[in-house]
């Protein structure tokens, strides 16, 4: 979809979908690439971890900011296929080769196994530098 001054591309997720008993992946997931004339805004949506992050690379480039979710992962052997771990949103992030992420989808409402300050604490532990930010509900960053 172009818009005045950007573009706004559906991209690939990993999720499911339903809205009743009988549609279950009946319809797609999406992430969005927002293209504007110097860089590119990368939101994941809901996804778990997959090849779509280096197909979105090839396909974009590289992302100024990419805004990855980072909760509701555990247990793994049921949550994998909807939602990445910290430590996936790491692999990610490396992958889009983003020059900076945010963490979402996490510290609002506990909903799966892990402890509502888990992704946080994980996520802290396990980025390599400062180029992944977690921030609090409210906060905010400036970008350059």
């Amino acid at each position: 979809m172009a818009l005045s001054g950007f573009n706004v591309h559906c991209v690939p997720a990993l999720h499911f979908s339903a809205r009743g008993i009988f549609d279950r992946n009946k319809t797609l997931w999406c992430g969005y690439a927002i293209e504007f004339p110097e860089r590119l805004v990368y939101f994941a949506g809901d996804t778990a971890f997959g090849s779509h992050f280096a197909q979105i690379r090839e396909t974009f480039g590289s992302p100024q900011l990419a805004l990855l979710p980072i909760g509701a992962y555990e247990p793994r052997w049921f949550m994998s296929p909807v939602h990445m771990s910290p430590e996936e949103a790491v692999q990610a992030h490396e992958i889009l080769g983003a020059k900076t992420s945010i963490a979402i989808h996490h510290g609002t409402f506990q909903l799966a196994d892990e402890a509502i300050d888990t992704p946080q604490k994980q996520l802290m532990a396990c980025r390599r530098d400062d180029s992944f930010l977690i921030l609090n509900n409210g906060e905010f960053a400036a970008m350059a």
